[in-house]
């Protein structure tokens, strides 16, 4: 059994397995919203995880062409126009908080 709380226009806004003093109503947990509920957060919570995730990916491409870049490996100028513009950007933004040493958590491991 779910306890809910519902909005003006009759909506889910609060689902719990404990009693609270907002709860209206009590649902079952096979109820078709209920199981709608629990749906949505768990896409919501999968979404938050895939935009973490691409701003982590972001750090390691940013982190791989400066080290293709050092390497001479591949030059800036290979790269389109607005490409050079976002990373020279992106390398003005780091070099101005201390560089590529400081953006490395103690717990991470290093680039990849």
């Amino acid at each position: 059994m779910f306890y809910v709380q519902r909005d003006a226009q009759g909506l889910l806004s609060r689902v719990e397995v404990a009693r609270y003093a907002e709860a209206t109503e009590t649902l079952p947990a096979d109820h078709h919203e209920i199981q709608s509920w629990y749906a949505n957060n768990a896409v919501e919570t999968r979404l938050k995880q895939l935009k973490q995730s691409d701003l982590d990916m972001i750090r390691v491409l940013d982190d791989l062409i400066q080290v293709l870049t050092t390497k001479g490996v591949i030059r800036v100028t290979d790269l389109p126009p607005a490409a050079q513009a976002k990373l020279m950007d992106r390398t003005q933004a780091r070099e101005a908080l201390g560089g590529l040493d400081h953006l490395i958590n103690d717990e991470e491991s290093g680039l990849i």
